[in-house]
C-alpha cells in the first residue's frame, strides 16, 4: 500500500502557498500521489498544472475533474497536456458531482449519470490514445451529424497512450461501472471494516473483462488528526461528515447520507439531515456518531495511526490517501511526518 496526500479545495483558510509546501513535503517524503479536488471554487487542473512543475517524484491526481465541467475532449486535451508537463506522473480522477452543482453551476442536467460516465470515459480513452474520436452514443456523438465536424486525433505524442483513470464511486451501480471501466476508485467514508461490501460490486465489473482486483487501486481519501485525546480529535471532523451526511445534495438526492444508511446509520444520518437542512450546522455535527467517524477516519496517537494504516492495507486499499484536518500549515506538516512514520512502522510499504 501507497500514501497519498488530498489537498482538497482552496478555501478562505488555506492559500495556494499552503498547498504548494504540503504538496512539496509530500513529495520529499515519498508520499506516491498527491490530489486536488474542484466542486464550485478552485478548479484541479490549475493547482495540479502549479504543482507538476513544483514537484520532482510524486504522482498528480485530479479528485475529481467534474464530468458536467468539460467535454470529454477537452478533458482528454488536459489529461494528456498534464501528463506531458510532469513527465507521466497524472492521474485522471472523474466523476459526475451532483445534481445541485451539475444543474446549479455547470448548467448540465443530472440524469443517467452512469451512462453519461461510460460515454465519457470512452471517448477520454480514445482521445489520449490519439485514435480519430467518431463516437455515437445516446449522450455523446462525435462528429456532429450532418455538419462540417470530421473525425480529429489529438494534435501532439503524449509520453503514455493512456493515463490512469480513477473514478468517485458511492452507490452500488457506480462502483460495479468504476471496476469495469477505470483503472481506480477515489473512496469516500470508506471504512475497512466493510471493506468487503464495496468491493464485491468492484470485482463484479471487473468479472465482466475477466479480470480479478489485481491491478485495481482502491484509493479512499481518510481525514486525519494526530492527538491523544481520540474524542477531541473526532470533534474537528464532525463538521466534514455533517456537510456531506447533512448537506451535500437535496433531501432526496444525497448519495453520502444514502451512504451512510448502508453502513448502518439510518437514523443518525436522517437526524443529521434534518438539522442541517434547517440550519442548524453545529447540532447536526453533534449528531455524527463518534463510531462513524472512528471507522472512517485515522484519530488519536501514533500507535492508533500505526494499527489503522495496517487495516486498510488488510482492507485492500492500494493508495491511502490522508487528508489533514489542521489549522496551519506547520501543523499539516508535522501531521504529514507523523503519518509517514506511521506507515513506515506499520510495514504494509514492504
Amino acid at each position: 500500500m501507497r500514501l497519498g496526500l488530498n489537498l482538497g479545495y482552496q478555501s478562505a483558510w488555506t492559500t495556494p502557498a499552503d498547498h504548494l509546501a504540503m504538496a512539496q513535503e509530500a513529495d520529499r517524503l515519498g508520499y506516491s500521489v498527491v490530489w486536488a479536488a474542484e466542486a464550485y471554487g478552485s478548479d484541479a487542473v490549475s493547482m495540479l498544472s502549479w504543482i507538476a512543475g513544483q514537484t520532482e517524484q510524486i504522482d498528480l491526481g485530479s479528485a475529481v475533474m467534474q464530468i458536467p465541467a468539460r467535454t470529454p475532449a477537452m478533458t482528454a486535451m488536459t489529461a494528456a497536456t498534464i501528463d506531458t508537463l510532469s513527465g507521466g506522473r497524472f492521474r485522471l480522477g472523474l466523476g459526475v458531482s451532483g445534481p445541485q452543482v451539475s444543474e446549479g453551476w455547470h448548467g448540465v442536467r443530472f440524469g443517467k449519470p452512469l451512462g453519461r460516465t461510460r460515454e465519457y470515459v470512452d471517448i477520454v480513452k480514445m482521445a489520449v490514445a490519439r485514435q480519430p474520436v467518431s463516437y455515437a452514443g445516446e449522450h455523446y456523438t462525435l462528429p456532429l451529424p450532418d455538419g462540417p465536424g470530421k473525425p480529429l486525433k489529438l494534435g501532439f505524442h503524449p509520453p503514455r497512450p493512456a493515463v490512469p483513470i480513477y473514478l468517485a464511486a458511492v452507490g452500488p451501480k457506480n462502483l460495479e461501472l468504476a471496476g469495469e471501466i477505470a483503472d481506480g476508485w477515489l473512496a469516500i467514508f470508506f471504512a475497512p471494516d466493510a471493506a468487503g461490501e464495496y468491493l464485491q460490486h468492484i470485482e463484479r465489473g471487473r468479472a465482466k473483462h475477466g479480470l480479478g482486483l489485481t491491478g485495481f487501486d482502491v484509493a479512499p481519501t481518510v481525514p486525519v488528526v494526530v492527538g491523544d485525546n481520540v474524542a477531541w480529535c473526532a470533534d474537528v471532523i464532525r463538521p466534514y461528515a455533517s456537510l456531506y451526511v447533512g448537506g451535500m445534495g437535496s433531501r432526496e438526492q444525497n448519495f453520502y447520507n444514502q451512504l451512510a444508511v448502508r453502513m448502518g446509520y439510518p437514523d443518525a444520518a436522517r437526524t443529521i439531515q434534518d438539522l442541517y437542512l434547517s440550519g442548524q450546522k453545529a447540532e447536526a455535527a453533534e449528531a455524527v456518531p463518534q463510531e462513524f467517524i472512528e471507522r472512517t477516519s485515522i484519530v488519536g496517537p501514533k500507535p492508533v495511526i500505526v494499527e489503522r494504516i495496517r487495516q486498510y492495507a488488510a482492507a485492500g486499499v492500494g493508495t491511502l490517501s490522508v487528508s489533514p484536518y489542521v489549522g496551519d500549515l506547520k501543523s499539516g506538516i508535522d501531521t504529514l511526518r507523523i503519518v509517514f512514520e506511521a506507515y513506515e512502522e506499520s510495514g504494509v510499504g514492504e
